[in-house]
């Protein structure tokens, strides 16, 4: 009996012929062009046709949905959209969705009519991940120029390459080998709690600080925002003229710092300065621990939507 894969498409440069516009490739179009494998029996769905900058934290909760549906049917899932966001999109998929059959998401660096276009080769590739018993459990997985990463490491880390994605600190957990995936390293299980479940809206602001920061923007996280997740220095450092600031809106809200340096956990208690992470710990903001200031902002967005007590949030970003 063949393995059941549902794939759905959302946009993004493997269906971008000509730049997009409208020329934009269907689903079906993009598909046409995979040989998919006689084993693996695969339903279609042009979920959005949108760059993946347009997409929103409601589309992909839409999409989660589906893909709860998907795996309580015992179906493996392909996630089909552009790059620039494919990291997010992994990850909130991975919030919101509890483990089971493989979802799988990817997507191609180079457009469909251009010389060795890769969309064709990473859609196999994700659909026989996806179809895999073996890949089972392993959290929301991300596919790219044969390589497999879990979606907690995934980051986009090169504006053209083909094997643009990397997980600093991590690596790949497997490779496409031959067509097929071979899984050489299975993380721990989360001990975040799957799926979180968003039950109203949230906005959650993210702000990077830079060298001469005098803090003009931490006046535009006011009551329009619920949260707020700052790209701080190094392990998880402020200018010593922020602590203020940023202890005044820790009053209000919640506030985690991470690192803008893309790989790396923030610290705890290394440094004990003012503006080092003991400083800010002590003034009431979270540290994200081993998230990117971008998911940790997922992170809390959907806790926040989810209604989780402030006094637990700290425990999530230690524990993800």
């Amino acid at each position: 009996m063949p393995a059941e894969v549902a794939v759905y498409t959302l946009g993004g440069t493997i269906s971008a012929a000509g730049g997009g516009g409208d020329t934009r490739l269907t689903g079906a179009q993009v598909l046409a062009a995979v040989g998919v494998p006689e084993d693996i029996r695969v339903t279609l769905h042009d979920f959005r046709h949108l760059p993946s900058a347009s997409l929103t934290i409601d589309d992909i909760t839409e999409l989660a949905a589906h893909t709860r549906q998907s795996r309580a049917a015992g179906i493996g899932t392909v996630v089909v959209q552009g790059t620039d966001t494919l990291e997010e999109t992994a990850f909130l998929l991975d919030l919101l969705c509890a483990p089971g059959t493989p979802v799988v998401v990817t997507g191609a660096m180079r457009r469909p009519d251009t010389p060795g276009a890769d969309g064709p080769a990473n859609l196999a590739a994700a659909i026989t991940t996806a179809a895999d018993p073996a890949c089972r459990d392993l959290g929301v997985l991300a596919v790219l120029g044969d390589e497999i990463h879990a979606a907690r490491h995934v980051r986009k880390a090169h504006t053209t390459s083909l094997t643009a994605l990397a997980s600093p600190g991590a690596g790949p957990l497997g490779r496409i080998v031959e067509g097929r995936p071979h899984i050489l390293l299975r993380p721990p299980a989360p001990t975040v709690p799957r799926p979180l479940r968003p039950t109203r809206p949230v906005r959650v602001a993210l702000l990077t600080l830079t060298l001469g920061d005098g803090g003009e923007l931490l006046d535009a996280v006011d009551a329009r925002f619920d949260g707020l997740v700052l790209a701080a220095f190094g392990a998880g450092h402020v200018p010593a003229r922020l602590v203020g600031p940023l202890a005044a809106l820790a009053a209000r809200m919640p506030v985690v710092f991470a690192s803008r340096t893309g790989a790396g956990p923030v610290l705890t208690h290394t440094y004990r300065g003012p503006g080092s992470e003991h400083d800010l710990i002590t003034h009431g903001l979270i540290p994200a621990g081993h998230l990117d200031p971008p998911k940790a902002r997922l992170l809390l967005h959907t806790l926040l939507a989810s209604d989780t007590p402030p006094e637990a949030l700290p425990g999530y970003f230690a524990s993800v």
